[in-house]
């Protein structure tokens, strides 16, 4: 890929899991996280160094409750939110 991209979730909404997508133009350290509508950080999916190119990653959010959530991809370079909703 040219650009970083983080084309968010599917399905959206979603109940139990959900597909996040993203691109990464060059090899990176990357966190994926999850926020609540308070701002808070429910969950960390990935922080780790990945190569570039597409990437997808399931997210498991049984222990969550259903509500509106923030995925928030984030490398040295760039910073990206999505919205999601979980519905059960």
């Amino acid at each position: 890929p040219a650009v970083f991209s983080f084309r968010g979730n599917y399905p959206n909404p979603f109940n139990a899991s959900t597909t996040i997508l993203y691109e990464l133009k060059e090899n990176s350290a990357i966190t994926l996280s999850i926020f609540n509508v308070d701002g808070s950080e429910v969950e960390v999916i990935v922080s780790d160094y990945q190569f570039a190119g597409k990437h997808s990653i399931v997210w498991n959010s049984q222990n969550i409750p259903s509500g509106i959530y923030f995925i928030r991809l984030s490398t040295k370079d760039f910073i990206q939110t999505r919205k999601a909703i979980l519905l059960k």
